[in-house]
């Protein structure tokens, strides 16, 4: 069995109050920027590369101790593939986004709006803990 491994993040942004940055796929689902790890590449690498191809973000600051790994099985070709994605959160003061190719949407949303509009379980469990880690490790004012 082929095993896949990437790198993606939970894109965050303060207003008067938190909003998350979800991407609406050509395969109709909504999920966070995500891609391959390339050679040499680190995690947090690939991490600031993919917001940037997929989203014309910039500006992203990692943020320290949070790291939430998936992972999922799907087929390509006929073949099953494994894949373990890396989850990180990425603050960034910027709002406008440029997509790539691979999207048809955005949307900056509020917790309990992004939570319902996320397609996967996974997804959700991983937005679950990256909002509760905002709310219980530091002040909003230091992110």
């Amino acid at each position: 069995m082929k095993r896949e491994k990437s790198a993606g993040a939970i894109v965050f942004r303060k207003e008067k109050e938190i909003r998350y940055l979800l991407l609406h796929y050509e395969a109709k689902h909504w999920d966070f920027p995500k891609g391959h790890i390339e050679k040499n590449e680190t995690d947090e690498q690939t991490v600031k590369r993919e917001i940037q191809e997929e989203t014309g973000i910039k500006d992203v600051e990692i943020v320290k101790d949070f790291k939430e790994k998936i992972h999922y099985y799907y087929k390509f070709e006929g073949e099953l593939i494994t894949k373990t994605v890396m989850f990180y959160l990425a603050k960034t003061d910027e709002d406008q986004v440029k997509l790539s190719f691979e999207h048809i949407g955005y949307a900056w949303l509020p917790y309990e709006k992004a939570l319902g509009k996320l397609t996967f379980e996974n997804a959700k469990e991983i937005l679950e803990k990256a909002n509760n880690f905002l709310k219980t490790h530091k002040t909003l004012d230091d992110f």
